[in-house]
């Protein structure tokens, strides 16, 4: 609705948008460079992934490791990717919510919220 039913303001609204892409732009580089972690085991096994979900590192304690039963280890090394990745999804809400909110609600294809 526009206030006193004028006609919206195209260049303030272009502005906006662009400004609105530009935030975008800047919390996607935030969150590839922000790390966050992820633990499984009680610690025995832990991952590191950017805010983007990309796998950064994998740190195993030598208690984990067991020869004779590799599955445990496999399933603690998948928990805690899953672990981290879904510690990222939150924080990539958190910096991106905001600016879906600012742009409609999602209503723009190809933005991935």
């Amino acid at each position: 609705m526009i206030p006193g039913g004028g006609q919206p303001n195209m260049q303030q609204l272009l502005q906006q948008a662009q400004k609105m892409q530009q935030d975008l732009a800047n919390a996607q580089e935030e969150l590839a460079r922000t790390e966050v972690d992820g633990q499984a085991g009680g610690g025995l096994v832990k991952a590191t992934v950017t805010g983007a979900g990309e796998l950064r590192s994998l740190k195993i304690d030598p208690k984990a490791v067991d020869p004779e039963d590799t599955e445990t280890l496999a399933d603690l090394i998948v928990a805690a990717v899953q672990a981290a990745n879904q510690n990222a999804q939150t924080l990539q809400q958190q910096k991106l919510g905001p600016l879906a909110q600012g742009l409609g609600g999602g209503g723009i294809p190809g933005l991935p919220f």
